[in-house]
């Protein structure tokens, strides 16, 4: 630790989630042991876990705190910034952001209530641009993955133990896998479902792959397509001259001088 000032600020803030987080977690374990509620989110699945006789399957309450913590910035840190890149990629790209509208307008009309599920499983072109924008700004640059047993990967034998880095950045802007149109925005590519659109069937894995995928991605896809939906609907939007495109990767991806969109009402 570093006696540096964004450190400092980084410590307290750790201090004072974890503070709001310990209180609401006891909190929640009185409610459940008085009665007067139950087990039917996420915090009170997680203290399910605990009424168990196996102590191998208990958490602690820094287990429980971390995974409160994790699934806030899972569920909220991407999801928006796939939506922040999504409406920056339209306002450059105005006839996708047409096609989309066109598209919304026809399935939900002009009505102010939020889409339903029915509604949102049959927009296929704000689908199509959702993957595109996920492929070019991954919601995670990379992924790292543990292996258990002993495997051969590309010709190398990896024992048990060994941590992988997975670049999916990289991998999505792979011009042998993608073409050579691989970082421009073509949401045609995938017309035919996520398998068809790269040579290899799992070239696109913003959320990961296999046993250890994102559990939350459907929802996240949900929730994207959702806001995006209303936004075309009553919106249209163009990027503000000040906008400076300049993507800066840290876990996920940012804007790194911020996305200052210009909203007119439609």
């Amino acid at each position: 630790f570093l006696p540096t000032v964004k450190n400092f600020r980084r410590k307290k803030i750790a201090k004072e989630v974890r503070a709001i987080l310990e209180d609401m977690v006891q909190k929640r374990e009185k409610a459940i042991k008085s009665g007067a509620t139950n087990y039917h989110d996420l915090l009170g699945l997680l203290l399910e876990s605990n009424n168990t006789n196996d102590n191998k399957s208990k958490m602690t309450l820094d287990d429980v705190i971390e995974e409160c913590k994790l699934f806030y910035f899972a569920g909220h840190e991407t999801t928006s910034m796939l939506l922040t890149w999504t409406m920056v990629v339209l306002s450059t790209h105005p006839t996708w952001q047409q096609r989309a509208r066109e598209e919304v307008m026809q399935i939900m009309g002009s009505t102010t209530d939020p889409p339903t599920l029915d509604q949102v499983a049959h927009l296929k072109i704000v689908t199509m641009i959702l993957y595109e924008v996920l492929r070019l700004y991954p919601p995670v640059v990379f992924l790292i993955r543990q292996t258990y047993k002993r495997v051969t990967l590309g010709g190398l034998d990896f024992p048990a133990g060994v941590r992988l880095l997975l670049p999916i950045l990289m991998i999505h802007h792979d011009r042998e896998i993608w073409g050579d149109d691989a970082d421009e925005f073509r949401p045609e590519r995938f017309l035919e479902g996520v398998s068809k659109a790269a040579k290899h069937p799992l070239a696109f894995f913003p959320f990961g792959w296999g046993p250890r995928i994102c559990i939350g991605q459907n929802f996240a896809l949900i929730e994207a397509k959702m806001a995006l939906a209303m936004i075309l609907q009553h919106f249209s939007f163009h990027l503000s001259p000040s906008y400076t495109h300049a993507p800066y990767a840290q876990l996920t991806i940012h804007p790194q001088f911020g996305a200052p969109i210009i909203l007119e009402k439609l």
